[in-house]
């Protein structure tokens, strides 16, 4: 069973304006090695990787009201961590949340990190070492993310999560297939501002057992949240490196979290849930290609009343008929600049549009990144 740990940090975020996420849909290009996977081309995707944080760090048009920045599952070098780490601290502006994705590292190497930032880790550090004194594993890949929270004082907090899904490679039987399964999700409370989210890695969002679920968990301590302090889940954030985002079990783990079918979840019932996704020239070395990767999406509750809309770069649904309304961007290499809609509540009325994409970019290939025009983003959809 997932320990969900609760973790205050100091986001001192508008209560009255929106806030704004930044998704950067970019290639993963994997190879296997004996411990699992690395990126083939790591010097390429860091100039890729910041080129983006450069883009942030300009702030050009409303870019200096960026909240949160997603980067896909594995997609930073394990070799640029402290760099990318360095940059945030220096340059990044306070109450600004980066969740990226690491390429993975074996299990000491992970622990070492878990101890150096052991201010903020100490939990999860705790859970590590009870399962290396209970077998050898300090060998075993571990699939990890970084929550890296620049606070409205500029200290930098570092928070680290490992993936608690298994790998498909846990299907073999060879012992060095195995992954190391996380133990802990962090649940971020901040204040000021009274905006709690948690960030997951792709498949921990469908992940459960013969015991227990991950989402019925995190439903269970919004929903506890939101009867103790009348506070709930305003955010979930699933980095991905996913052939097959768009997969049924999504749609159904979607579905019972938004459709309060059983019985009322106020905890979770205003949630913004963001998928980040790589791009569709995603590769994996030994897996045949897939047009499946990309198309980030964001869910809502279908109270918010979104208007159908299919452009070329994205388009608006219900997922196939699921309780929710949908922003589905396409499948190309993209930054994507949205808003995060606030509490229904707020404003119910029909007329209102909670869900505003205000920038989408294209990679050019010489490291810098290009605003798609009012003509191209107003484009009929194709086959996205």
């Amino acid at each position: 069973m997932i320990q969900i740990i609760d973790k205050k940090v100091n986001l001192d975020f508008s209560l009255v304006s929106h806030l704004h996420c930044l998704v950067a849909q970019i290639p993963n290009r994997l190879r296997k090695i004996e411990h699992g996977f690395v990126l083939i081309d790591p010097e390429e995707k860091w100039i890729q990787i910041r080129s983006i944080l450069d883009v942030v760090i300009a702030g050009e048009g409303n870019l200096k009201k960026l909240h949160f920045l997603m980067l896909p599952e594995a997609a930073l070098p394990f070799s640029r961590f402290d760099e990318i780490l360095e940059v945030i601290s220096r340059d990044f502006r306070p109450n600004t949340v980066t969740s990226f994705g690491v390429e993975p590292v074996q299990l000491h190497l992970y622990r070492e990190l878990l101890e150096r930032f052991g201010e903020d880790n100490s939990d999860a550090l705790v859970a590590v070492d009870r399962d290396i004194k209970d077998g050898n594993v300090l060998e075993m890949p571990v699939n990890w993310c970084c929550i890296a929270i620049k606070e409205a004082t500029g200290k930098l907090r570092i928070f680290l999560e490992a993936k608690s899904h298994p790998f498909h490679a846990e299907e073999l039987l060879d012992k060095y297939h195995d992954l190391y399964r996380g133990r802990h999700f962090y649940f971020f409370h901040s204040a000021p501002a009274c905006f709690n989210f948690m960030t997951l890695i792709c498949l921990d969002y469908l992940y459960r057992d013969l015991y227990a679920s991950n989402i019925k968990q995190i439903i269970d301590h919004a929903n506890q949240l939101f009867f103790t302090t009348r506070q709930g889940l305003d955010a979930i954030f699933v980095i991905q490196c996913n052939p097959k985002p768009e997969h049924n079990s999504y749609r159904e783990v979607i579905s019972g979290f938004y459709g309060e079918y059983l019985e009322d979840t106020p905890g979770v019932r205003q949630t913004v849930t963001v998928f980040g996704n790589s791009s569709c020239e995603t590769t994996l070395e030994g897996v045949s290609p897939t047009s499946g990767y990309g198309h980030s999406y964001v869910v809502i509750n279908k109270h918010h009343k979104v208007g159908k809309l299919a452009l070329k770069e994205f388009r608006t649904d219900n997922f196939s008929d699921a309780p929710v309304c949908r922003l589905r961007f396409g499948a190309e290499t993209r930054l994507f600049y949205f808003n995060l809609p606030s509490p229904h509540e707020l404003d119910p009325r029909t007329s209102r549009v909670p869900l505003k994409v205000h920038s989408i970019m294209r990679w050019t290939g010489n490291t810098t990144w290009e605003k798609l025009t009012g003509e191209e983003l107003s484009a009929n959809a194709g086959s996205l």
